[in-house]
């Protein structure tokens, strides 16, 4: 007699270890296979990221390995038809990379920054930029800078770490966290497990976002905040620790700059910067000695307060007067601030006395001997149980690198930077303040870059200009207009290569990045870009190559579509080179695997990187003869040193595997991650785990593993000078490149704050408040992780529309209904969609989900699906340049200083539809399937007997 159906055959299954790739979590994951499908995903219990967790979207993955949007075999578009129509020729790999190598292969021999080289979420970006970096383009970058360059930046320039993959909350010891902009699918289990234990513990969580979903509706206080005035919160709080004496003198004196004593000549030359002695050290008061001494002297005595006279008659006062002077001005009193942010001024006050008392009287000690850079023995670590996490919310903005400032501010005043229970470092942080790597800035025929393509400005020498001052990206990054754009202007490659400003390019390569829909501002401007062609009849941007794994809305627009694998068909490495996956106490990176057997003619867009770079003779990846270097991807990855004995992958490394972190390549390092469930992990020594930035023994241990160049103590710079040169720059005060256009100039002297400001969102100071009433902002949903799994079967179930949300009393009042359809202007464009009413959203805004919308087609849903007639995108609302202003150039609506995508400074109006007017719009047409895709069900059925159908 036969077995039922349903019943599971033990015998033909079996289980593999990975890491999740349905968001940037990267948790380890348990997945049983069956018949080469998956049966189905659970979490890894022994992995350090999500100890076991495992989220609607981890488990989700088995429906994205089915999805009908893979995409099957590369694709040419069909000769004779027009750019986005669609139309595709189904072609071999062979002639795919032939074509790609042929173009390349020119561009590279006559002017490689012709090539444009972008990717979106990819994980790889070490590999994506080695690959830029070697072919010779300055032209690459990830998807940061519309993402959160603003919030790594602003970490970077201040801590040597920052929020994200940089840090975290010390979980297990803080007693009061603070979220700042936070989106329910960002860093989703770790947080879900941090939170479940500091409020296990009776520890507060306040949520501070101008909408009550996920973490917020958890949190023991919502702090609805009008979205951009993030700055002037935290600079509130700031405002209440000065006013009482409430900041840790100790840690402000031995590891901050606050001590520094900084140049006090308005109007002339040095203004502005760290006063120096003829050895370029920072000076400080001593007061003991009463003489000018050597700031970063472990053995001086300087003063936290004081103005002072040079020899030579400057005034120079310390950083930490500076601050106090600044942030004590009644115009960051709670009283006014509160005008500003939205959140009453006894609030302000009464958060920023709980932190405080959290701070400095309810104090831990953790009892282990360190030892500081100075040799100074202890014989604990003191913390401060007081921790943040902040994100795109705060990041977001025009604003927003002041602002993510401000909230370490906060932060560092307190004392809670790595100790126990505060804002914990993850290795290979923290790095030096700021990073010591420049941006390429030349470019050659033939030639790799002599530096990495993106880097760490500290002064206007650091410009990636020309001699006249013009932008030498095609995205502009590093320019005048974004001097510190550390991940690019990814949002501004269509723009400006459509207008040949700065000048055209041939071939732009988008990898994972959906740049014709949710992940550009001004959606349908931009695709009339893609198609736009020039007098001569010739596209504006002459061939464009699309590698992702799915069928994507860009995908369309490609004239060369080169196939990926998923994340369960291939080998990765999730590299401390890249992003890491590490805790505080442990570094740690991972892999993936192929789990699954390829049914479809694609590959891993690693293995394509490995094999163009040989085609193409780039030298990292070709002998000295011209032959292959490697194999393949895997090849690669054991064998690739960065320096001796430094490579992707810091497991088993060694001739037998027996070394950590450092040592010569194992050929088998491959496998003995496969036998670890897929991860590596090394633990530090207890002596090591806090005050990372002055602990000798860490900085000596990073030195040898890598993470660091020399021992030196990193110092926290609240005072930034580099930044200052910037700003001396635009007033024309400084002795080096100066910007010519006015426009620069004001940007810079108003803007370049060596302390971080609140000023209002640059959108925002162009737009009639009075017209456009309510602040609109987007967030993503737990289920969902950007636009990449509204296609997937299981996750549509729980959410595929969307809606504009508004606070209840604020649109009673203003007459409106709950399920009214209503039109949202901004200066920009107009959509329609439906209102809910609810009281978890902040009274000034309106916001919806992001990427829920779809354009009908795409995705592998059927036409008609709901993601297309009743999703819709705010990017139609935006746009990528700020509105004109007369006799100035179109800037881009980004963030001055780093060029971050403002998605968040949107304001609009909200008026209701006249009676007939239902129903989504705009709506865009049908996209016609990709050759060789299957067919569309009505219903997916799956089960591992049978193939989803």
């Amino acid at each position: 007699m036969s077995a039922p159906q349903h019943e599971h055959e033990h015998g033909t299954s079996e289980v593999k270890y990975s890491t999740c790739y349905m968001c940037a979590c990267r948790c380890g994951i348990k997945v049983t296979i069956e018949n080469n499908q998956v049966r189905f995903i659970q979490g890894n219990r022994n992995h350090p990221i999500n100890k076991g967790v495992l989220c609607a979207k981890g488990s989700a993955g088995i429906m994205k390995q089915c999805s009908p949007a893979r995409l099957r075999s590369p694709l040419l578009r069909k000769p004779g038809t027009e750019r986005g129509a669609g139309e595709f020729i189904e072609i071999s790999w062979d002639k795919a990379l032939d074509i790609l190598t042929e173009r390349l292969a020119r561009i590279r021999a006559t002017d490689p920054n012709k090539f444009a080289f972008f990717t979106g979420r990819d994980q790889m970006q070490a590999l994506t930029r080695l690959f830029a970096e070697q072919f010779g383009t300055l032209n690459w970058s990830a998807h940061g800078g519309f993402c959160s360059v603003n919030m790594a930046a602003a970490g970077l320039y201040t801590l040597g770490y920052a929020f994200w993959e940089f840090g975290d909350p010390d979980w297990d010891r803080t007693k009061y966290f603070m979220l700042w902009g936070v989106a329910e699918d960002h860093n989703s289990n770790p947080m879900k497990i941090g939170i479940e234990k500091l409020k296990s513990r009776g520890g507060k969580f306040v949520g501070i976002n101008p909408a009550r979903t996920g973490y917020q509706a958890v949190a023991d206080e919502w702090v609805p905040i009008r979205p951009g005035t993030d700055a002037m919160l935290a600079l509130s709080m700031i405002h209440v620790l000065l006013s009482r004496d409430l900041f840790d003198w100790d840690f402000l004196i031995r590891y901050t700059n606050a001590p520094f004593l900084v140049v006090q000549t308005p109007g002339e030359k040095g203004d502005g910067l760290i006063y120096r002695d003829e050895a370029g050290q920072p000076l400080a008061w001593d007061l003991k000695k009463e003489a000018f001494v050597n700031g970063l002297d472990a053995s001086c005595h300087p003063a936290l307060f004081g103005e002072y006279k040079t020899p030579d008659g400057r005034t120079v006062k310390t950083v930490m007067t500076l601050l106090a002077e600044r942030y004590l001005d009644e115009r960051f009193a709670p009283v006014n601030a509160a005008k500003i942010c939205g959140v009453p001024a006894a609030t302000i006050e009464r958060l920023a006395l709980e932190m405080a008392h959290v701070a400095f009287k309810e104090t831990i000690e953790v009892a282990v001997e360190w030892t500081d850079w100075a040799g100074r023995k202890h014989d604990k670590f003191i913390g401060r149980p007081v921790s943040m996490h902040a994100m795109r919310g705060v990041s977001a903005h025009s604003n927003g690198f002041q602002a993510a400032r401000a909230i370490h501010f906060l932060q560092i005043l307190l004392g809670t930077i790595d100790c126990p229970g505060g804002f914990r470092a993850k290795p290979p942080y923290p790095r030096p303040v700021p990073s010591p790597g420049k941006p390429a800035r030349h470019s050659a025929p033939n030639t790799p870059l002599d530096a990495h393509p993106l880097g760490f400005p500290t002064a206007p020498e650091d410009l990636v200009i020309d001699d006249e001052g013009r932008p030498l990206r095609i995205d502009k990054a590093y320019s005048w207009e974004a001097p510190i754009a550390n991940h690019g202007l990814m949002h501004m490659v269509i723009t400006n290569a459509v207008k040949g400003d700065p000048y055209p390019i041939d071939t732009l390569l988008f990898f994972m990045a959906n740049m014709a829909w949710n992940s550009s501002m001004n959606t349908a401007n931009i695709q009339d870009m893609l198609r736009a062609k020039g007098p001569d009849g010739e596209y504006k941007i002459p061939f464009l190559v699309v590698a992702d794994a799915f069928h994507s809305e860009t995908v369309h627009f490609a004239d060369l579509v080169l196939p990926d694998t998923t994340y369960l068909e291939r080998y990765d490495a999730i590299s401390l080179l890249d992003r890491p996956i590490s805790e505080p106490d442990a570094v740690a990176d991972s892999i993936r695997h192929p789990l699954l057997a390829l049914d479809r003619d694609v590959r891993p867009w690693q293995e394509v990187m490995i094999e163009l770079g040989a085609r193409l003779k780039l030298p990292v990846f070709t002998n000295a003869d011209g032959t292959p270097k490697y194999k393949g991807y895997k090849d690669f990855i054991t064998y690739y040193e960065r320096e001796p004995g430094i490579g992707f992958l810091a497991g088993y490394r060694g001739a037998d595997g027996s070394k950590s972190l450092r040592g010569e390549p194992n050929p088998q390092q491959w496998e003995r991650y496969i036998e670890n469930q897929g991860f590596f992990q090394y633990h530090l020594p207890k002596g090591i785990r806090y005050m990372r930035f002055a602990n000798k023994g860490y900085l000596e241990f990073a030195v040898e593993a890598g993470f660091l160049k020399t021992a030196e103590p990193i110092m926290i710079e609240l005072y930034s000078e580099a930044i200052q040169r910037f700003r001396l720059a635009g007033l024309g005060l400084y002795d080096g490149p100066t910007p010519k256009e006015r426009v620069d100039q004001e940007r810079l002297a108003t803007y370049f704050d060596p302390l971080p400001d609140y000023y209002e969102p640059l959108e925002q100071q162009r737009v009639d408040k009075e017209e456009y009433p309510f602040f609109a902002v987007n967030q993503r949903p737990m289920m969902m992780y950007h636009s990449w799994d509204s296609q997937n079967a299981w996750l549509r179930q729980i959410i595929a529309q969307n809606h504009l949300y508004m606070n209840r009393a604020r649109g009673e009042s203003l007459g409106f209904k709950d399920g009214d359809w209503v039109w949202v202007e901004s200066h920009n464009g107009k959509i329609r969609v439906q209102l809910r009413l609810i009281e978890a959203c902040q009274e000034d805004t309106v916001w919806t989900w992001n990427a829920i919308g779809k354009q009908s087609g795409t995705w592998g849903l059927k036409p008609g699906g709901p993601e297309a007639t009743e999703g819709f995108l705010m990017n139609h609302l935006i746009s990528e340049l700020l509105p004109e202003k007369s006799g100035e150039r179109r800037l881009t609506n980004s963030d001055p200083i780093t060029g971050q995508a403002a998605w968040y400074d949107l304001r609009v109006k909200v008026t209701r539809a006249a009676p007939g007017e239902e129903g989504v719009w705009p709506t865009f047409a049908n996209v016609p399937p990709l050759p060789g895709a299957p067919p569309k069900p009505d219903i997916l059925r799956y089960n591992t007997r049978t193939k989803a159908s």
